[in-house]
């Protein structure tokens, strides 16, 4: 499965497929990434790629993807889109460091996983520093806590001063204050309560929120493409189950994409019966004038890279020794950064997802070392 429906003209500005050209070159320079590093290790059958979109402070952080991918230019654009995002993500929040991503071409079997992140481990140290890994779909922290014993160069390992290495939790918790935000501006209501949220995806991330939001009082429906995931979520939390193509016509206060990127588009958007899109998948918008799109539909929309910063900021916590208080201040922060980014947009007639953009390369792009 594809891990993100890329869109070619958003990269080149042409109509051709995205997987069509030759030129790599042209992908990077159009997506901004400074490096592209790959990395083959035949004896474990690795197959991975470094994308570093920003450095700051000599070095950029972003988690480890490790999903299936039908080509390595598919591999490849991903790691560059979501590197991309990453440096939004830690500019918006404040973070010091710059954005990257890793993604790994996962193979059909894992002969000896042990092996084979030690060896995505000496990739990342032979990068010395460039390049910070963390957990990310298809990774876990004991995934992280092998890399530890390779290079200094990871986060989200095994609990350190108190904190519990998994960002997933994190993430949520984030998203909870960004809804909240989304709420107080698009409803004008300071509770949650009686709310009806749509989740695509209800994996560790969807499935936290989902928990966090049924403590609220908010009524779930849920789709996902594991029938396990959404019995535990229609169990714990009375959710209702809808087919994967049903979830864009419900009629809710919020849809709440949690699963791959690039799922609003010329399809999907003129389905949602949603006053809100709040998620957090990465890449949300298959192309950035998406924005706009939803704004006409008189949709507010959460842009992904400032409501799902909660994981980034405890990952960064967690490689830099903070507190957890540090931590849960810095995430409630994202209520009043998403606040920030509707009232900017409403001000200047302008989509939120470009809003942010600008709000994060006015922060700290500015201070990135070339």
């Amino acid at each position: 499965m594809a891990a993100v429906d890329v869109s070619y003209e958003e990269i080149t500005g042409s109509s051709k497929n995205a997987y069509e050209s030759d030129d790599l070159f042209q992908l990077i320079e159009h997506v901004g990434v400074r490096d592209l590093h790959f990395k083959h290790d035949p004896e474990t059958g690795l197959k991975a790629i470094v994308a570093i979109h920003s450095i700051k402070s000599g070095s950029s952080l972003g988690g480890c993807r490790c999903i299936e991918y039908p080509s390595t230019r598919a591999a490849a654009i991903d790691a560059m889109r979501l590197a991309r995002g990453m440096t939004y993500k830690s500019a918006i929040s404040n973070t010091p460091y710059g954005g990257s991503k890793a993604v790994i071409m996962k193979p059909a079997e894992i002969r000896d996983r042990a092996a084979f992140f030690e060896a995505f481990a000496r990739f990342v140290h032979e990068l010395g520093g460039r390049y910070i890994t963390a957990k990310d779909s298809g990774t876990t922290v004991a995934d992280m806590d092998l890399v530890s014993t390779i290079t200094p160069y990871v986060t989200s390992v095994s609990s350190k001063n108190g904190i519990d290495g998994d960002p997933s939790p994190f993430t949520a918790y984030g998203m909870l204050k960004g809804i909240e935000a989304c709420v107080k501006y698009k409803l004008n209501r300071d509770s949650l309560d009686g709310l009806h949220v749509a989740i695509q995806g209800v994996g560790y991330v969807g499935y936290d929120l989902a928990k966090l939001l049924h403590a609220r009082g908010v009524r779930l429906t849920v789709t996902d493409i594991d029938e396990k995931a959404l019995r535990r979520c229609e169990e714990e939390f009375g959710a209702v189950i809808v087919h994967p193509n049903e979830i864009y016509s419900i009629a809710c206060d919020i849809f709440a994409p949690c699963a791959l990127g690039a799922i609003l588009n010329d399809k999907t958007i003129p389905q949602l019966r949603a006053k809100i899109v709040a998620g957090s998948a990465n890449n949300q918008l298959a192309l950035e004038r998406y924005g706009l799109a939803l704004r006409d539909r008189g949709i507010l929309y959460a842009p992904d890279f400032a409501i799902n910063s909660g994981g980034l900021i405890q990952a960064v916590a967690l490689y830099r020794n903070e507190k957890t208080d540090e931590i849960m201040a810095n995430i409630d922060f994202i209520y009043h950064r998403l606040l920030e980014i509707f009232e900017r947009a409403d001000r200047e007639g302008r989509a939120t997802n470009k809003v942010a953009i600008d709000i994060a390369k006015e922060h700290t792009l500015a201070h990135e070392e070339r």
